[in-house]
């Protein structure tokens, strides 16, 4: 046996993925995407649904109500009291929101906007600006890269430029995972469970009316209690002969009617579970109190995870400050505040 085969990698992308180490980009693994044709977009639609949005709202939430510090870490005053200056004219909370959209993707590239002092001769960032996933993908050796219109080539991003977050990502996918997309079928049965629901109170919601007429009613005049009986439904008033019986049938469909909330409420749990990873934070119609307490504990990991994720990109904002502008290499570093040390 050679021994190169010991010290050198022997399974690449390169040598998996010919086409696409030719056109060189990495294909997303995403197989709702690519059974469907679509691109990442269709994800950001899930939003428009009320259960998955106040899911990520509850989710985000939890992150952006914790405190943070930066620790000085050994680095000089003058380098610490530049990294404290920058981050209070950061509009943060706007930034870790784009931080957080990286569970929901898979992945965030997040744009850095760097202005130029020239009485400091520093360069010091004014803006993080996440941009849309659908614009990015990566190449065969899993750098990011930025997939420009249809005349130009694909381009790698700049150094210093881009801070990529990405969730459970792999060697086998650097997209990550995207919790949305766990979340497409169920938002999407819910969606036409809803429909159906609508469309099947519409027909039987209203009351029926019956008009009877005494044998021997003209086609003319059955025709003329029709339309009284269609113009009802609006006026509410109605005036008939003495010999017409009217009657009013309510429509009785409660085992319907559970079908489809039951649909719905199924499809809400499972979303629940997907981006919370526990449901009685969002639905607490029922459960015990240690059950609840044991949910807001499986919640506070996620949050802490995704606490995680934005720290990360925060401590990396401060290397590049720190390597474009300081020869001293002692980051200070971000951190959330722990409750138990408040």
């Amino acid at each position: 046996m050679s021994s190169k085969y010991l010290t050198n990698e022997l399974v690449t992308r390169q040598s998996r993925f010919s086409f696409q180490n030719y056109l060189g980009i990495l294909p997303n693994p995403d197989k709702i995407l690519s059974r469907l044709g679509k691109s990442i977009e269709i994800y950001r639609e899930l939003k428009n649904d009320p259960h998955v949005w106040s899911c990520i709202q509850s989710r985000k939430s939890g992150v952006l109500s914790k405190d943070f510090h930066i620790e000085q870490n050994n680095s000089s005053n003058e380098l610490y009291d530049e990294i404290l200056r920058i981050f209070d004219n950061l509009d943060l909370h706007k930034i870790w929101r784009d931080c957080l959209e990286t569970p929901l993707f898979g992945f965030q590239p997040l744009e850095i906007i760097w202005q130029f002092n020239k009485i400091t001769n520093k360069y010091f960032p004014t803006d993080l600006i996440g941009k849309p996933q659908e614009w990015f993908a990566f190449d065969i050796d899993g750098n990011l890269i930025f997939k420009a219109s249809s005349n130009e080539n694909i381009k790698k991003v700049p150094d210093y430029k881009f801070i990529n977050l990405t969730y459970e990502s792999t060697y086998i996918n650097p997209y990550g995972e995207s919790l949305l997309a766990k979340c497409y079928w169920s938002v999407t049965f819910k969606s036409g469970g809803m429909r159906f629901w609508v469309n099947f109170m519409e027909k039987y919601g209203m009351p029926i009316m019956i008009g009877q007429y005494t044998r021997g009613a003209t086609f003319e005049e059955s025709r003329k209690l029709a339309d009284s009986l269609s113009n009802i439904m609006d006026d509410s008033v109605i005036v008939l002969p003495s010999d017409i019986n009217l009657d009013i049938k309510e429509a009785v469909r409660n085992s319907s009617v559970d079908l489809y909330r039951d649909l719905i409420k199924q499809c809400n749990a499972e979303i629940s579970k997907i981006l919370l990873s526990q449901t009685l934070t969002t639905e607490l119609e029922s459960g015990s109190y240690a059950a609840a307490e044991t949910h807001f504990k499986v919640r506070n990991d996620v949050i802490e995870n995704d606490k995680k994720l934005v720290e990360k990109a925060m401590n990396q904002l401060i290397k590049y400050i720190i390597d474009l502008n300081f020869t001293n290499k002692t980051y200070p570093k971000f951190v959330f505040v722990d409750e138990k040390e408040q």
